[in-house]
């Protein structure tokens, strides 16, 4: 009697579909394209996760600190005091007709609030290093938060500017209504150089030393303790590709009624900003499957 042999299964005799089994359908994963491709849908779907970092952030900061809160204020407050002792007094620069410390707290303000969001969306793919490899969250969520929680020092350091005003006699325009917008523009440029130069940090770490100097400089080319009108009106043009040009000229023109060239350097301002912004939030996600590896 012959017996026969039992054939043994191979590895793709197991792993092949039974015959008349449903077969499941494919999917194909493309990459996503246009406007879908920033992500601005899923950042509505984090929300919670952002209003919780903006808080986190703003605990950090102050917490364990003597003073707390005063810190934000001291920082513009001696600023201005300096400033207006050396280029105030001793240099004599103009004040377009105001009196000077309340034409350079109104420009220290929205600078202030634009280099500290700038400094900390510039560091949040660093400081935030064990979200970033640990668990998935859309990255674009850190430099937004790290930008909002500046917000905060801006509102207490505003008191300072009302108590200003008020003992030197200064009534607010009715232009103040649009400082909503001019703080919006202030920290949309800050964010908008924010995203190319974390995602440039996370790969370059020798980024976060060209900051300081960055911020340092771009502060000179800013009209905080000198006038606008003392440049020609030929470098208009030129003057205004600096957006912040056209946050501190809105500033100055919103709470006290006058500003050099406010029209066109807050146009050139708003079309800056909007390029920027394009630009870097396509750089950082083409760049944000890299991070997780990088920091």
């Amino acid at each position: 009697m012959q017996v026969e042999k039992l054939k043994q299964p191979t590895i793709r005799d197991r792993f092949a579909p039974d015959e008349g089994a449903a077969v499941p359908p494919a999917v194909v994963l493309e990459p996503r394209r246009g406007w879908a491709s920033l992500g601005l849908r899923e950042l509505w779907t984090y929300r919670e996760l952002l209003y919780f970092l903006v808080w986190r952030d703003v605990k950090v900061r102050y917490k364990q600190t003597l003073i707390g809160a005063v810190w934000a204020v001291l920082q513009p407050v001696l600023t201005m005091i300096v400033f207006s002792l050396i280029f105030g007094r001793a240099a004599g620069l103009s004040s377009e007709g105001f009196p000077y410390p309340v034409f350079i707290y109104t420009a220290l303000l929205p600078w202030q609030l634009f280099a500290t969001a700038l400094n900390q969306s510039s560091m949040s793919l660093v400081t935030n290093q064990q979200l970033v490899t640990k668990v998935y969250c859309p990255r674009l969520i850190l430099p937004i938060a790290s930008t909002l929680a500046a917000l905060v020092d801006f509102g207490i350091s505003f008191f300072v500017l009302i108590g200003l005003m008020a003992y030197y006699g200064i009534v607010p325009t009715i232009w103040v209504v649009t400082l909503p917008l001019l703080v919006a523009l202030a920290v949309a440029t800050a964010l908008a150089v924010g995203l190319w130069l974390a995602a440039l940090n996370a790969r370059y770490r020798d980024i976060q030393y060209t900051i300081p100097f960055l911020t340092q400089f771009w502060f000179f080319v800013t009209p905080i303790v000198y006038s606008a009108g003392l440049l020609p009106h030929s470098l208009t043009f030129v003057y205004g590709l600096n957006p912040m040009v056209g946050v501190v000229q809105g500033f100055r023109w919103a709470l006290l009624g006058h500003a050099t060239h406010v029209g066109p350097l807050m146009a050139l301002a708003v079309a800056m900003v909007v390029l920027l912004l394009v630009g870097g939030l396509a750089y950082f996600r083409r760049t944000e499957r890299l991070f997780a590896d990088l920091v």
